[in-house]
């Protein structure tokens, strides 16, 4: 289960829908303790409407700035702007650490604000509950 605190899901949702149509990506480092230290909007190297990439400098960066603050990712998320907020193909072969929830939002018309959290494993996805902490 994933438990968020409400002002990143705030946070995620005003990211998705201002880069709409582009698809938005970041992530929630954790801290030592497990706890939900900092949400980082990343860069989308891709500019693309239905794929996203960390841009590599970036990147690199925000990962020496959790080396050096004892920080691991805890969520990896991104926007789907023409779909439902399931992992599509190039989603699940990407997905690379075993460790991390991966969070979808959809601001697709239909599916608009639709937010659901995965677990992907050697290419088999899980989805799991997702618990909004209120007042956080």
């Amino acid at each position: 289960m994933l438990k968020i605190q409400e002002s990143h899901v705030q946070a995620i949702l005003e990211h998705a829908y201002r880069e709409h149509p582009l698809e938005a990506c970041g992530i929630i480092a954790a801290g030592r303790d497990g706890s939900q230290h900092r949400l980082i909007h990343m860069d989308n190297a891709a500019r693309s409407e239905t794929f996203f990439q960390f841009d590599p400098r970036q990147q690199l960066r925000v990962w020496q700035e959790m080396e050096d603050r004892e920080e691991t990712p805890l969520v990896f998320y991104h926007s789907h702007t023409h779909s439902r907020a399931f992992p599509s193909r190039e989603d699940i072969q990407h997905a690379w650490d075993p460790q991390v929830h991966y969070l979808l939002v959809s601001t697709d018309s239909q599916s608009r604000g639709e937010l659901r959290s995965y677990r992907i494993i050697d290419g088999r996805v899980s989805e799991e509950a997702t618990h909004v902490l209120r007042g956080t």
